[in-house]
């Protein structure tokens, strides 16, 4: 988005007849809809040969193997997806002392949310309970706490 020059000629490849009006994610997410129809066209073709043959076996093994492709670009497409989170929350958080790097190949956000810290100041004769939000970011090897900038 930032490169408008990017956007221009994005723009006017999408706009060919060749490429038919379709947008860019449309061909980068196209492989993935093709090996999943070749799974259900797998799984016809198990249904329709005889047991025992030669033809079953093959298909048995055709059908595992994309199974496999299909697991690994599951797995890839989840580890980007974490990759992308981390560097959008690096991008949010200001540290102000680097305390160790927030993207990390073995590092991925499980869960994040806002919580509301109560604070009790008991030197007043009262007790007085103030709120303040703070964020809780739950790693798979650590735990961040975060407020927001005031």
């Amino acid at each position: 988005n930032g490169n408008a020059g990017f956007q221009q000629v994005l723009e006017r490849l999408e706009s060919d007849p060749v490429c038919q009006r379709l947008s860019l994610k449309s061909f980068l997410i196209l492989p993935f809809q093709r090996i999943t129809r070749l799974k259900l066209l797998l799984q016809n073709i198990l249904k329709r040969t005889p047991p025992g043959s030669e033809e079953e076996v093959q298909a048995t093994q055709a059908y595992d193997a994309l199974e496999k492709l299909i697991k690994d670009c599951n797995e890839n497409v989840q580890r980007m997806k974490s990759t992308e989170e981390l560097i959008y929350l690096s991008q949010k958080i200001e540290f102000e002392c680097k305390i160790f790097p927030l993207i990390s190949q073995s590092r991925r956000l499980v869960k994040c949310g806002e919580l509301t810290a109560l604070d009790f100041n008991t030197l007043s004769p009262k007790w007085k309970v103030t709120t303040r939000p703070i964020y809780l970011h739950l790693f798979n090897d650590c735990l961040l706490l975060s407020r927001p900038k005031e």
